[in-house]
């Protein structure tokens, strides 16, 4: 089957900030573009005959950076997960709020208020997913990349190989390759993960 690349998008100010940044649709920072394409220079993205993106700018910008041949087929449903009141708010923002106390107490289960608990953000994810999983099992392209959100590997990856969903945390930028099992895939199963470098 097709080789699946999952790439998480570059730098934003939000993630410098250490922010999280759901929907919000800021764009690259310099410092995430450059460090894009020093990856790029470097030889560290594989090429890719098919191309899958969240419709949020920083991948799209991301995209462009990293396969700029390729036109992206964009998926809503990779879009990061709906933060709600804590969207644009950093650790040290949230020092002493109690709903973001109850949030970590919860293991991260419970919704943001205002916005998506994981839990809905995994299943959006997995829908998004599958959606592109029948098209590259339609097409099968010898490698597929997808350009999404940290929270979007994440998720993803802990349904599909039975991991944890904080095992497959990744920096901006970096990403994961997996090699789809026909059989395994129609148990809806993954085999193990490999990070790009």
């Amino acid at each position: 089957m097709t080789e699946l690349l999952l790439i998480r998008h570059g730098q934003t100010a939000g993630n410098l900030r250490r922010a999280y940044i759901g929907r919000t649709d800021e764009p690259l920072c310099p410092q995430g573009e450059q460090t894009l394409r020093e990856n790029l220079a470097a030889g560290r993205y594989p090429q890719a005959d098919i191309l899958f993106c969240s419709p949020l700018l920083r991948c799209r910008q991301t995209a462009a950076i990293i396969y700029p041949k390729l036109a992206p087929l964009v998926i809503d449903d990779f879009r990061e997960c709906d933060f709600g009141a804590f969207e644009q708010k950093n650790y040290q923002d949230l020092s002493g709020n109690a709903a973001y106390q109850a949030w970590i107490a919860n293991g991260g289960e419970i919704a943001f208020p205002g916005g998506e608990s994981r839990a809905e953000f995994a299943a959006r994810s997995r829908r998004g997913f599958e959606s592109a999983m029948e098209l590259i099992l339609r097409e099968t392209p010898a490698r597929a990349a997808l350009v999404v959100h940290g929270g979007t590997i994440m998720a993803l990856l802990a349904a599909y190989t039975g991991g944890e969903y904080y095992d497959f945390m990744t920096e901006n930028g970096g990403g994961w390759r997996v090699s789809p099992d026909a059989e395994l895939w129609r148990q809806k199963r993954l085999p193990e993960p490999k990070q790009l470098f």
